[in-house]
């Protein structure tokens, strides 16, 4: 498989790092504005491919790209607004493609990649790595094999550092991200869909930019990015869901924990520990049957990205589909049903009110 990457900043640079452990996989070019991202790019594939791939040709846009080069499939790791830009020219295409979250920062142009997205020979997956976690996978399975019992109640934390700085500081502005329940948290809405297997009803948010990134100054525009919230979600089964978002919290042990709640047990587990713990209810005053099992990653697929290997076995996934053997497991739209539940939680947090998803999603 051929890839082109369009966007080689540091999302791309995980996905160069996996490529390189994936059998068959080859990048042959680069789209990127950016001298210095490409640049950094190369440095990158030489690193895990060898000096051979130093020259491959670099783009400052996809058409250029799409005029010079015969690839199979393409990863769009490019800034957040730029997604509807880079996407059109390739849906006109029969290449795989492979959008990094979230798929647009608006509804309406997640709305239109949807639309285009449909009929194409090849196939669209929508980059939601969370998903992927090998300790995540077998959370999700556990949940849908009854572990719990009927699940009544989910709770998704996630407590870590800032956003890191990218080219030019795009990450800082809402206009340019859709904002942090769109940006960071639409992975975390994928995951509620993903376990709870229903579709959300309403949406409630309280959030604010408390501490981070105050004393930064952009031209006289000071950004305004939540930096901590709470969400909850209905869901049309009953199951109610909480997303708790912490980003000034780089010092805690686990950055992320996922806990389901049915009427038989408690199951949770820890990101980076890897640790799955069962709860088991008992009758009052008896002894717990708390058991614990640890999910383990290869070491390789741990040290080629910060998603827990999440990326390496997402890539693995979009492989075997676009070579027809598995469906997309993230469609466009997942990716669209993410951004809209992402989009009501900047609304709530605003206006702090309670969102209805019928209000902005047909």
């Amino acid at each position: 498989m051929r890839f082109a990457l369009v966007g080689t900043g540091l999302m791309a640079q995980e996905h160069i790092r996996n490529l390189a452990l994936a059998p068959g996989c080859s990048v042959i070019a680069l789209v990127d504005p950016e001298p210095s991202s490409l640049l950094w790019a190369r440095r990158s594939l030489t690193e895990a491919f060898g000096p051979e791939v130093a020259d491959i040709p670099g783009f400052a846009d996809v058409a250029s790209m799409l005029d010079t080069v015969a690839a199979d499939a393409v990863i769009v790791s490019s800034p957040n607004f730029t997604h509807h830009e880079v996407l059109l020219p390739l849906l006109a295409t029969d290449l795989h493609i492979l959008c990094e979250k979230p798929l647009c920062t608006t509804l309406a142009d997640a709305q239109d990649i949807m639309f285009r997205s449909q009929s194409r020979r090849g196939i669209f997956w929508v980059g939601m790595e969370y998903r992927f976690m090998p300790p995540v996978t077998r959370f999700i399975t556990d949940v849908r094999n009854g572990t719990t019992g009927p699940l009544r109640r989910l709770a998704l934390h996630e407590h870590r550092f800032p956003f890191l700085r990218k080219v030019g500081d795009w990450n800082r502005f809402n206009r340019n991200t859709g904002g942090t329940m769109v940006e960071k948290c639409c992975h975390f809405f994928d995951l509620m869909r993903t376990i709870v297997q229903a579709e959300p009803v309403s949406v409630f948010c309280s959030g604010a930019s408390d501490v981070n990134h105050c004393d930064e100054n952009y031209g006289g525009a000071v950004p305004d990015i939540i930096d901590n919230s709470f969400t909850t979600v209905d869901f049309d089964n009953g199951v109610r869901v909480m997303l708790d978002l912490c980003m000034f919290a780089e010092g805690s042990e686990e950055q992320e924990l996922l806990v389901a709640i049915g009427d038989q047990a408690k199951l949770e587990v820890g990101i980076p520990s890897g640790i799955k713990t069962l709860s088991p209810r008992v009758l009052i005053g008896a002894p717990k049957a708390v058991t614990r099992e640890h999910i383990a990653v290869r070491d390789d697929v741990l040290a080629a990205g910060h998603h827990h290997g999440a990326t390496y076995f997402q890539l693995l996934a979009f492989l075997e589909a676009a070579a027809g053997n598995a469906p997309v497991q993230v469609t466009a739209r997942d990716g669209l049903i993410a951004v809209a539940m992402g989009t009501a939680a900047e609304i709530s947090a605003r206006e702090k009110r309670v969102v209805h998803m019928r209000e902005i999603l047909n």
